[in-house]
């Protein structure tokens, strides 16, 4: 036996340890100017979606705004609501709400087994 509490003694079980961790996939983000030449939008329409919360941005290191690999999908889709039902920014995001909101009850019945006869409306 010994005199040394149970943190003081080595432990042996732990040989190493890691300093470093990489990802498995790396992640991906784009500038802002990157996703505004994929999107076709000026950066301050992206900058006032970001605002706005239409849209997902994180910043980097120097402040600047990074966004995810899907942006661009997701600027597309905000500017269809805005073009084919004419809808205000704000309106936007309660719409985007919405469909998401939906997305995840169909997922749900699909994961249930219950199956609507009609199609998928979106």
């Amino acid at each position: 036996m010994t005199d040394r509490p149970a943190e003081a003694r080595p432990s042996h079980a732990r040989t190493t340890e890691v300093g470093v961790q990489y990802a498995i996939v790396p992640v991906s983000r784009l500038s802002l100017e990157t996703v505004a030449r994929r999107s076709g939008l000026h950066p301050d329409l992206i900058r006032r979606f970001v605002a706005l919360g239409l849209v997902d941005a994180g910043h980097d290191a120097s402040g600047r705004l990074v966004f995810a690999s899907t942006a661009p999908a997701a600027l597309a889709r905000v500017q269809r609501l805005r073009t084919g039902l004419c809808l205000n920014y704000a309106s936007i995001g309660l719409v985007l709400d919405l469909l998401d909101r939906i997305s995840l009850l169909e997922a749900a019945l699909r994961r249930a087994g219950m199956r609507s006869d009609l199609p998928p409306w979106t």
